[in-house]
């Protein structure tokens, strides 16, 4: 992960290149570092107390806050943010233990599925959400000012924006991206 900076460009480095300066890289090793412990952290406590990994936990949490707690398996693809075959193999898991059901999808001449959350279901999200609230607390929202957590926010939404048009841009060039 070691960037070269342009404190310590080699001299045989293309110049065209923008370097970061050491603070930027600074800043850029610390969100790499965020990025790859903090989801593993809510996993771990996920897993440890529910049984559920972080995505199930966002399905289960996008069905629950859905009206009729049913969703299009397209639309909760994208906003448990993961691809179709991700969430199918979700699906088949949160099926087994019963939180979860496909079923067709109302819509005339279609052949859509969507996905419906069972009463099981239900009471799992609402027994699972008190302690991984408490966990987004204890890593994220106490450790912040409330200056610092707005900021963090207006943070995440223009990089994952940023993020999100490079994946676009790359998944109109690639087919079942």
């Amino acid at each position: 992960m070691g960037l070269v900076t342009s404190d310590t460009v080699p001299p045989a480095v293309d110049d065209d290149v923008p370097w970061l300066s050491t603070e930027q890289q600074l800043a850029w090793r610390a969100l790499f570092a965020m990025i790859d412990t903090l989801p593993a952290a809510i996993d771990a406590q996920l897993k440890r107390d529910a049984g559920v990994n972080r995505y199930e936990y966002q399905v289960l949490a996008v069905l629950s806050q859905s009206p009729g707690h049913t969703v299009g398996l397209s639309l909760l693809a994208e906003e448990a943010r993961g691809s179709l075959s991700r969430l199918s193999h979700a699906l088949t898991r949160l099926e087994k233990a019963g939180w979860v059901e496909r079923c067709p999808a109302t819509e005339p001449g279609g052949r859509r599925m969507r996905a419906r959350l069972t009463e099981s279901g239900l009471a799992k999200i609402e027994a699972i959400a008190p302690g991984h609230v408490r966990e987004v607390r204890r890593l994220v929202v106490d450790v912040l000012t409330d200056e610092q957590l707005v900021a963090l926010g207006e943070i995440a939404t223009a990089v994952t924006a940023a993020a999100q048009r490079e994946v676009a841009e790359a998944c109109t060039e690639v087919p079942d991206c």
